[in-house]
């Protein structure tokens, strides 16, 4: 009998290894608050946050090396994310 419940925990134990490396490492960064007032002229790039994040958000990334998060969804967000898509296009033109 101990031996039908050990080998079912060690089964179990096995089981739960399994899944949990499947489902691989979790997202680096989520944003679970979000900052409305941010110095637009101070945010140098973006990056979107991980898709299995449970809140979708939108990290700036400012000259001081900074990172805030920012609703996707909010019209100067949208706004500010086509002006840097803009300007780093504009930029990688160069013919230098």
């Amino acid at each position: 009998m101990a031996r039908l419940a050990l080998s079912a925990i060690v089964l179990l134990m096995a089981v739960v290894a399994l899944t949990e490396g499947l489902r691989g490492a979790g997202p680096k960064k989520c944003c679970f608050k979000f900052n409305d007032n941010v110095s637009i002229n101070k945010v140098v790039s973006y990056t979107k946050t991980s898709q299995r994040c449970s809140n979708p958000g939108i990290l700036l990334n400012t000259v001081a090396g900074r990172q805030l998060c920012v609703k996707p969804s909010a019209p100067w967000v949208k706004e500010l994310i086509s002006y840097l898509d803009n300007k780093n296009v504009a930029g990688s033109n160069s013919n230098l």
